[in-house]
């Protein structure tokens, strides 16, 4: 396993608190894109789906470029791709502010911003973090780290709803590029003091890296379960708000915009408790079995939910309890990558298994305005997000945590 001097490493309090700015700020500001759903598609004359296939493709992209941007940052170092992707995430957001047709909106908003999450959210951190924090610590350091995550989605659900009503959907964007400008400097009080890594003999390579891990049947039981975490986090990022809305005629008082923004300001602050929760548990319980928990426990919520008579009161009940399990799976499941194949290419590997999150995601933002605007009901897609956490229960129980054995140093 790599290892660094400790002279070389960056201390533990410079990684949570710019770590978790970081986070925080990339994070927090795509957890509010679905209080911009109605009001950009009545604006422009869209239907629900075009919204959709812009965060859809925006996660596609993120997912699908992640493991790239993951190898360049484990060879090289991590910061020149945060640079990029700060800057890459300000241009996005101005370019769906001032995009007035479908197709610039969906290559800034999803092109754009999908590339920009690849260097500036929890892959390129976690690699950061593997590096430099002891194996005690890791998944401790990275619940911290996701905890960060999650104030941040607390924070700006307020703020971007404040913005839309005060400014408007387009200022609002422009004001959101401003501040994810703000990655940028950040960036820079993560920078390593090396920059990299050169490969020396007898050290693994890219190549055998991504053979030994896709060879290996606890990896792609990982990547499995993580596909169900994409969908069903996004969907409901992406379509609770017009879900809400849809059923004011049927339950009056869930239609005011203080629902849904309330909704999704709970989620980010219980998200807080559930990912420091899951970092602590994590470093004393199997983590697969954790994974499971999890996962179930979303299902039953949902089921609750869509089952239930829908109220404020339901609604926030809801949201707290997948804001406790909406991002606990990623330092669990990074955390076991880590404890398998070491951290010499935790990036690029947390990458490789994020991107089935990535399509899952794409599949969740996509289908939820598909399928909607065929059939007039997101009732559907509820119900495939209960059936996929049964799934992700089922496969993640007999992922095996150990250390793998191989003749190759890494």
């Amino acid at each position: 396993m790599l290892s660094l001097p400790s002279s070389k490493l960056l201390s533990l309090k410079t990684l949570l608190i710019f770590g978790g700015l970081m986070v925080t700020f990339s994070m927090g500001i795509r957890h509010g894109f679905g209080l911009f759903n109605l009001p950009i598609t009545s604006a422009n004359g869209w239907g629900r789906e075009t919204f959709a296939l812009t965060i859809a493709l925006q996660n596609l992209i993120w997912g699908a470029v992640q493991p790239i941007t993951g190898a360049l940052a484990d060879r090289y170092g991590a910061l020149k791709i945060m640079v990029a992707g700060g800057a890459l995430y300000a241009l996005g957001l101005a370019g769906m502010a001032i995009s007035t047709d479908a197709l610039n909106f969906s290559l800034a908003g999803g092109l754009l911003i999908g590339l920009a999450q690849t260097g500036t959210t929890y892959s390129v951190v976690y690699g950061i973090l593997g590096r430099n924090v002891p194996p005690e610590k890791r998944v401790w350091a990275m619940g911290i780290t996701a905890a960060a995550g999650s104030f941040g989605q607390f924070l700006m659900i307020p703020v971007e709803q404040g913005l839309l009503t005060n400014f408007g959907a387009n200022d609002a964007l422009l004001v959101l590029a401003l501040m994810a400008s703000l990655m940028i400097p950040i960036a820079f009080m993560l920078r390593e003091p090396h920059a990299g890594y050169t490969h020396k003999a007898n050290e693994q390579t890219i190549k055998q890296a991504l053979k030994e891990a896709m060879g290996n049947p606890s990896f792609r039981l990982l990547t499995l379960g993580y596909f169900v975490c994409g969908f069903q986090v996004v969907f409901i990022a992406v379509h609770l708000a017009p879900y809400l809305k849809d059923l004011s005629k049927i339950y009056p008082e869930v239609g005011a915009p203080v629902v849904a923004t309330t909704a999704l300001a709970l989620i980010g602050l219980f998200n807080i408790f559930g990912t420091y929760g899951a970092g602590m548990l994590g470093q004393q319980f199997p983590k697969r079995y954790l994974l499971s928990s999890i996962y179930i426990l979303r299902s039953i919520a949902i089921m609750g939910f869509i089952w239930l008579p829908l109220s404020p009161v339901t609604t926030y009940v809801f949201a707290a309890i997948m804001g406790f399990l909406w991002l606990s799976t990623i330092p669990l499941t990074n955390a076991i990558v880590a404890q398998i194949f070491g951290v010499k290419y935790l990036t690029m590997l947390s990458g490789l298994v994020f991107f089935s999150h990535q399509l899952g995601s794409f599949c969740g933002a996509y289908f939820g305005g598909y399928l909607f605007d065929r059939t007039g009901s997101y009732l559907i897609v509820w119900n495939i997000a209960i059936a996929l956490g049964v799934f992700a229960f089922l496969v993640n129980l007999p992922v095996k945590e150990s250390a793998i054995h191989r003749t190759v140093t890494a």
